[in-house]
């Protein structure tokens, strides 16, 4: 059997995106993203991630430490690794977490351009794939084994999955900022008519988190 495929700790406005406008060095997350993680960088999970003994417990750790259980296999969009667009040029970047990212598993990078696996430490192998949503996830499903597959983003990676009902489970943290530009992650979806209904909604010290399932047809 096959793990879930899923979408977990995924911040968003309360207006809708998942990211600032005009990603960049300087901005990896566009300008003003990085408010929507405020509830995150607090936790257990989080500082325990880089290096650090203390964080915050509570409702927010709990959906923050789940978020990181399971998992044999993540996808990410282009910029999810990298800020260049175009062919990948030769700049020495391996993504935007130093030597050891916190993935500690395959990753799975959606990209037009190909080239070749980049070994990190820590059991983190980022691997470049060319051809499409459905071809990355049947390989980090065969790397996964029974364990979850993460898709971690971008909004737009996520749109695609989510319209080809390929997701299982959804969680989204909605942070209580406005940024009123940047990547819409619900634009363009009828999500009732994908399949997909709200299981839970749970109010976090600083975010309210809500678990979206995909319901089967004969369940609808």
């Amino acid at each position: 059997m096959t793990g879930k495929v899923r979408v977990s700790a995924y911040s968003v406005s309360v207006d809708g995106f998942g990211a600032g406008p005009d990603q960049s060095l300087e901005h990896p997350l566009g300008v003003g993203g990085e408010r929507l993680h405020h509830w995150f960088y607090p936790t257990t999970t989080f500082q325990t991630l880089f290096g650090e003994s203390k964080g915050e417990t509570g409702v927010d750790d709990g959906f923050a430490r789940r978020s990181m259980e399971g998992m044999g296999a993540w996808i990410l969009g282009r910029n999810m690794f990298a800020p260049s667009r175009g062919g990948w040029p030769d700049d020495g970047w391996k993504g935007w977490w130093g030597e050891e990212p916190p993935y500690h598993v395959p990753v799975m990078v959606l990209t037009r351009h190909a080239r070749d696996p980049i070994e990190m430490k820590g059991g983190t192998v980022f691997h470049f794939e060319t051809g499409g949503i459905e071809a990355a996830l049947e390989k980090a499903r065969a790397l996964a084994g029974d364990k979850d597959v993460r898709i971690g983003g971008g909004a737009e990676t996520i749109r695609q999955y989510l319209t080809a009902g390929l997701i299982d489970e959804l969680h989204v943290a909605v942070s209580p900022v406005l940024l009123g530009r940047g990547e819409p992650l619900w634009q363009g979806l009828d999500l009732p008519a994908l399949g997909y209904e709200v299981a839970s909604s749970t109010a976090g010290e600083r975010a309210t988190h809500l678990i979206l399932n995909r319901v089967a047809k004969d369940e609808r």
